[in-house]
Parts: structure tokens; C-alpha cells; sequence
């Protein structure tokens, strides 16, 4: 721990392996992971983090930042190294009148969710409530309402960060423009990020599922036809499907007017005849909770992503070719996603037409092997006809993912990005980006 000196001041607590608390600490969402951090310091306050880093740096020790922990590699937490725990700082405060809403770096999306809906508010985040608003946000953040209004990062204001120096700054696109770009899209490369400041929209509260089950076998066509809907589908739509266990599900979210959503429907109508279908209203809040129990904690989990600029006849074959115990979904892109200028933001892949994911969870550790292979050699089928990935997807590729996720255009203004608010590469418990390196002479 070092001096104990060091901590004076600390608000929050620091957890100690073997000591009360520390064990719950260190569980994150991929139960394959099980690393024991020298340290867990909960922060409570933004001087907290600065003393955190400042002392994980005296102390020449990792640090990883904790927030939802779904990392599916667990980069929250370092073996020996320090986890820097934001989940103590989940407040959110939210102003219906201008429309938006601060929420602290630990914060969850059910408690952005919860608060902005009683004003019949949302902004974009993701699907499962117990994510954490801080590493899907910076990865970009994919959700139901992004092709009405963005990506989650499309739709933030301002940040405050802790940098690797353990200064506070505020980014923006009037202050230090450079590392809003950055933040936006960049994931966690860039510094510890306390609080964000998001713009919000006027959505209502009401959504409607619609989801058509079909056998696999045959489901070529049928596939395909929902493919060709998906293309000039309303942005109240976000098209969805899934293929798992010998069954593939067609469908989209309706995020608005249920009756509407039922009316539109009715262009489902020509994919098929279905063996079962679900056509459920809910609220948004309960939207964005129904996959909260199959996304639980204590669940070994691997996957793999890809993204579709097209989804050609051939990707759909291979798609439907998938390892039935291995889950595939698509969700579609469009819409406000793609109007957002390239260089605007970190994020890369606007003309994306649908996201791929390959996943597969257990509990029983005998059956790691057996389980990643599948689902590397279902992704693989789909690998030909991909155009790079999403990097809050990036599991254990490495910088190949990390090359897969940005162009190189892109990748050379992050490393100068990195290069300026943290050259030795303090944060790389993430999908790393290097730091520029030193010009000749300079």
C-alpha cells in the first residue's frame, strides 16, 4: 500500500486483498476473470481520483478504472497493480428545461436511464442497465435511439477528466478540442473521465418490441427481405435479429408511438410466416432493462464483432451457418449515426450498415476452451465480409482489433491526441493506443 501518509485526505476507502469488501470489489462481469489488484481505492470525489493517480504513479503500479466492469478482458482490474473504483461516484443530475444532464463517472445506465426518464428524456445508451455510462460512452455507445439521435459520444457536451499528470481539466469543443475529439470515441486512452455532460431529447416513455421467429434452415431469404426493410426503415425503427439454436429472430425497436411502431409492422408481414412472434409494448426504462438478468454477473463470457458495410446474400449464408450454441445478433446503424462528419469524432465506420456479435457465456470453467474456439470459428465465417469492428467489442485482438477499429488516418491523430495527455502511456489497461513517438530532434 506505501506509506500510509499517502492517502491522508482520501475520502473514499482503500481496499486491501484479504480485507473487508475487497473480494465484492473485485468481481466484474466476466467471471473468467479473477486478477487480484495490490489496491482498490472507491473514490468519492474528484480530488479522490487525483490522489489516485498521483499515487499509483509514486507507486509505480498498473492502474485499471472501474466503472460497470464489463470490459469482457477485465482491464478494470490489474493483477498487483491499482483499480481506480468510480462506482461510488454515480450521481446524476439532470435539467429538463435546458435538456441536459451531468452524471458522474461510476454511474450505471439504469440510474441515466431512471433520471432523465421522469422528464420523458433520454439521450443514447446502451442495452443492459448495469453498464457503465463512462466505458461505453468513450467507446462510442451503441443504443436504441442512436439512429434518431447518435451515438451516445455524438451527444456529449463537455468532460471533465483527471489526465495521467493528475491534473482536472474540462474538454470540450471550446476547451482542450483536441482531447474532446479524443474522448469521443477513443475509449479510455486519454485519462480518467469523472463527469460527463450529455444532451438530451424529448422521447416520451413508451417503446414497442416486435421480434418473428423463423426456422435457420431456409431462412435465407428471409433474412434477406428484412435486410431490404432494414434499409429504409423510419429512425424510430433500429432493426434487429438474432441467430441462436436453430432459430433465427427479425424484428425492431420502436422507440416512440407504440401505434405507430404496430402500423409499421405491418411491412413484417412480407418476410413470412412466422413460427412465433412478440410484439410487446414497453416503457423505455423497461426496454433498457430486459436483457439486464441474461447479461448478468457471475457468467463466463468471450465474444467477438464485426461491422457490415453491406450484408451481402453470401453473409447472410455464412450467418446462418453459425455454431447453434454460439449467439449471433445484428443491430443496425443509420440514420443520425451516419450524418455525423467523420473527422467530428474519434469514432470511426459511420457508413456502417449493421454491428455483428459473436457470443457465448457458461459457468463451468472445463469448458473454456471448447467454448472460445466455437466462437472464434463462427465470427470467422463472418470475417470475409466485414469492414473492421466496434472497439467497446474488441476482446482479445489485440492492436489488430485496434487497427480494425479506426483507420490510420485516425489512429495517427489519436497517438498525437495521446502523446499530448499522456505520453508514457499511464492508461493502457484499454484498447491501447500508443503514444507518438518522440520526433527526430525533438
Amino acid at each position: 500500500m506505501g506509506d500510509t501518509a499517502m492517502w491522508q485526505g482520501f475520502g473514499g476507502k482503500v481496499l486491501l486483498p484479504g480485507g473487508k469488501g475487497y473480494d465484492a470489489a473485485r468481481q466484474v462481469w466476466n467471471a473468467m476473470v479473477d486478477r487480484r489488484p495490490r489496491l482498490i481505492v472507491q473514490c468519492t470525489s474528484v480530488e479522490d481520483v487525483v490522489l489516485a493517480v498521483r499515487n499509483a504513479r509514486a507507486l509505480d503500479l498498473e492502474i485499471g478504472v472501474k466503472c460497470g466492469g464489463h470490459s469482457v478482458l477485465g482491464l478494470s482490474l490489474p493483477e498487483d497493480g491499482i483499480t481506480i473504483d468510480l462506482t461510488p461516484m454515480a450521481a446524476v443530475r439532470v435539467d429538463p428545461e435546458r435538456k441536459r444532464a451531468w452524471i458522474q463517472g461510476g454511474a450505471l445506465l439504469g440510474a441515466l436511464d431512471t433520471a432523465t426518464q421522469e422528464h420523458g428524456l433520454a439521450t443514447t445508451a446502451g442495452n443492459v442497465s448495469h453498464t457503465g455510462v463512462g466505458g461505453l460512452t468513450l467507446g462510442g455507445g451503441m443504443g436504441w435511439l442512436a439512429r434518431q439521435y447518435g451515438l451516445s459520444c455524438d451527444n456529449v457536451i463537455s468532460c471533465q477528466v483527471v489526465t495521467a499528470a493528475g491534473d482536472v481539466i474540462t474538454a470540450s469543443r471550446d476547451e482542450h478540442p483536441d482531447l474532446f475529439w479524443g474522448l469521443r470515441g477513443g475509449g479510455g486512452n486519454f485519462g480518467v473521465v469523472t463527469e460527463f455532460e450529455f444532451q438530451l431529447h424529448d422521447i416520451g416513455t413508451r417503446t414497442l418490441s416486435v421480434e418473428l421467429d423463423f426456422p435457420v434452415d431456409g431462412a435465407a431469404g428471409v433474412v434477406a427481405a428484412w435486410r431490404d426493410l432494414s434499409a429504409t426503415a423510419p429512425r424510430q425503427a433500429t432493426f434487429a435479429a438474432t441467430v441462436a439454436g436453430g432459430v433465427v429472430s427479425l424484428g425492431f425497436v420502436w422507440i416512440g408511438d407504440p401505434e405507430a411502431g404496430r402500423t409499421y409492422a405491418r411491412d413484417l408481414e412480407s418476410l413470412g410466416t412466422p413460427i412465433a412472434e412478440r410484439i410487446v409494448e414497453l416503457s423505455y426504462v423497461e426496454l433498457q432493462t430486459r436483457e439486464d438478468t441474461v447479461e448478468g454477473h457471475l457468467i463466463r463470457r468471450y465474444w467477438k464483432g464485426h461491422y457490415f458495410r453491406e450484408l451481402s446474400d453470401a453473409a447472410i449464408e455464412a450467418l446462418l451457418l453459425h455454431d447453434p450454441e454460439v449467439g449471433a445478433s445484428l443491430q443496425a446503424y443509420g440514420g443520425a449515426i451516419a450524418e455525423v462528419a467523420d473527422d467530428d469524432t474519434a469514432f470511426s465506420q459511420r457508413d456502417v450498415a449493421f454491428e455483428y456479435v459473436a457470443a457465448t457465456r457458461w459457468t463451468d470453467p472445463d469448458e473454456d476452451e471448447q467454448r472460445i474456439r466455437r466462437a472464434r470459428e463462427s465470427a470467422a465465417r463472418l470475417e470475409p465480409f466485414a469492414s473492421g469492428m466496434y472497439v467497446n467489442v474488441i476482446s482479445d485482438e489485440g492492436l489488430a482489433g485496434v487497427s480494425r477499429a479506426y483507420s490510420p488516418a485516425k489512429l495517427t491523430r489519436l497517438s498525437a491526441v495521446k502523446r499530448t495527455y499522456d505520453p508514457d502511456n499511464v492508461f493502457h489497461l484499454n484498447h491501447n493506443i500508443s503514444p507518438t513517438p518522440e520526433p527526430a530532434g525533438g
